[in-house]
């Protein structure tokens, strides 16, 4: 029968665990997918932060270039066209959880070791955490203030320009009616949108081709697919399918569909909202993204490592405890009082029946 084996305060067991968690948090959020380095990624990562360097990150968010160019023999030099890029401040702050066993008799009652299950379980909460950062943050949920769940900084509305209301209501006045309600019309308006702003989203490239990426809580899923010639649905999961088999992209794993070149994703992290009509959980926003649309930055403060592993005993070595801390932000991107790459979509969403 095992308890706890643990030698607190082993330096190569910490600097392993601190290592195993560090690679393996990140890979078990939802989000993971739509992470990368470069600015081709819906959720920019940053590890640039390190000790001395401050609570906070200078986002450089890239925008399209449209110049005319030239053509055959004509001269290019001093016809180029500067890169224009905007800013945003993300901030980092330390996040830090721990668990903890009940006791030596305690533990010796159970068949396993305890130290085995804490690093799964701290890897869990702070995977956990960081999806609850982004659908907090890219939703704009506005209704949460509790910064350590909104990425280590307050949420922010969608301005005017990166909202659409269905049913050309404005703010929760919407109704339980067909107008209000999800639609395929709903993702071409905000494409179109995206297309078109003075600033206009940057998609994100994938396999050479122009693609967004929409999440949508289950229940705008239900009346999406109610609106929906079933051959048409079909068509829409078909497109999802050949495009993840043809461009091996993790983006698409998972994806509902693919409609008017528009990566469906379905999360019931997607917050719901009070409507005047239907009280508590009747509206739901949904949010088309593009390329940085987010970012996630990590300082670093005590090594190469994101996560640092601490081992302690208490009470005469009778009690066992790890902690697992970080130093992270995670926010939607925005310049100038603007979103920079999100369309939020707000609609009637509630719970279906049968009925």
């Amino acid at each position: 029968m095992a308890g706890y084996s643990a030698v607190t305060g082993d330096a190569l067991a910490v600097k392993l665990w601190s290592k195993k968690v560090s690679v393996e948090a990140l890979k078990q959020t939802w989000a993971f997918k739509f992470m990368g380095r470069d600015d081709n990624s819906l959720i920019q990562i940053f590890d640039e932060t390190e000790k001395g360097a401050g609570d906070r990150i200078r986002v450089p968010l890239r925008r399209l270039i449209n110049g005319r160019g030239v053509q055959d023999g004509d001269t290019l030099e001093n016809k180029e066209e500067k890169l224009v890029f905007y800013y945003d401040d993300l901030y980092i702050r330390q996040l830090r959880h721990a668990t903890r066993t009940i006791g030596r008799f305690t533990d010796q009652l159970v068949p396993f070791s305890v130290r085995e299950h804490m690093r799964p379980t701290l890897q869990d909460w702070h995977a956990d955490r960081i999806d609850t950062w982004f659908f907090n943050q890219i939703c704009s949920n506005t209704v949460q203030t509790d910064t350590i769940y909104t990425g280590n900084q307050s949420t922010t509305s969608a301005d005017d320009d990166h909202i659409i209301i269905a049913g050309g209501n404005t703010a929760w006045s919407m109704s339980n009616t067909t107008t209000c309600k999800f639609t395929l019309t709903l993702i071409d308006v905000a494409v179109e949108r995206a297309k078109t702003l003075e600033v206009p989203i940057r998609p994100i490239m994938i396999g050479g081709e122009a693609k967004y990426v929409m999440f949508l809580h289950h229940y705008q899923v239900t009346d999406m697919k109610g609106s929906t010639a079933t051959n048409q649905w079909f068509d829409i999961q078909k497109a999802a399918m050949q495009g993840g088999a043809v461009t091996n992209n993790p983006i698409y794993t998972g994806a509902l569909g693919e409609y008017n070149g528009v990566i469906l994703h379905a999360s019931n992290r997607v917050p719901l909202f009070s409507t005047s009509a239907g009280g508590a959980n009747t509206g739901c926003q949904a949010v088309l993204c593009g390329a940085q649309a987010a970012g996630l930055a990590y300082g670093r403060e005590d090594g190469p490592e994101r996560y640092n592993w601490t081992e302690e005993y208490f009470d005469y070595k009778n009690e066992f405890g790890v902690a697992v801390d970080t130093i992270a932000g995670l926010k939607k991107l925005r310049f100038n009082g603007s979103d920079f790459a999100t369309i939020a979509v707000r609609t009637w969403a509630a719970a279906h029946t049968t009925n």
